[in-house]
């Protein structure tokens, strides 16, 4: 599969050969789902608490007599039936976390690259040109060259630090390298801009020579 190279300026410079098994497959909705919503749900505290009738506070002395008043019998004060009382069912601290199978997260970020591609929403460029010092600057005008006027998902192929503070103070543009890319952050951009080698790196990650060599492994533990 053939992808084409920019430079900053926004020129074309070369056409590079990708892995079709990243960048080239079907689109898969139901592992893309499963994942995104898996991911949604990691990011959720759980810390929530309501206090139940045991726990609300509140004398444990019948309100008032069984017999006598023409009213429906009352115990408690605390019964969630009452003004003040307990919560009845609510919600209690609890883990959203969801396990997702290897190979279905794998897919899901192969299928969620492969959208991008067939929607003409995923950018290759040569580097980003940044030199020592942070550039707000030439971020902004590397995304105007080529023609980015949405919000964006950069990719580069190791943790770049002056590059993520080039990038962190524009509205809508999101730099990550290619190790912590996931679908959901995907999802979240319209585009998504890769360096060169953040497409090896992809390709290396969840390219068909490492399936080929899990699969190997996974057949000699067996």
């Amino acid at each position: 599969m053939i992808l084409s190279v920019f430079d900053v300026n926004g020129k074309s410079l070369e056409n590079i050969d990708v892995d079709e098994a990243v960048f080239g497959i079907s689109p898969h909705d139901a592992a893309e789902h499963q994942v995104l919503t898996a991911q949604l749900a990691a990011r959720r505290s759980g810390t929530h608490s309501t206090k139940t009738r045991g726990e609300v506070r509140g004398s444990t002395r019948k309100l008032y007599g069984q017999k006598g008043r023409g009213m429906a019998r009352a115990g408690s004060s605390r019964s969630p039936t009452r003004r003040g009382g307990g919560a009845a069912f609510g919600p209690k601290p609890r883990n959203y976390s969801q396990k997702v199978p290897k190979n279905i997260r794998r897919l899901a970020i192969r299928s969620a690259l492969s959208r991008r591609v067939a929607e003409e929403k995923l950018t290759v460029i040569s580097e980003l040109g940044l030199k020592d010092v942070p550039s707000t600057k030439h971020v902004a005008g590397l995304l105007n060259n080529i023609g980015i006027d949405d919000s964006v998902l950069i990719v580069t192929g190791n943790p770049d630090l002056v590059a993520r503070k080039s990038a962190r103070n524009i509205d809508g543009v999101e730099l990550i390298h290619a190790d912590t890319l996931s679908v959901v952050q995907m999802r979240q951009s319209r585009n998504i801009l890769l360096t060169v080698d953040a497409v090896r790196r992809c390709e290396t990650l969840w390219g068909a020579s490492q399936s080929n060599q899990e699969q190997e492994k996974e057949s000699t533990d067996a």
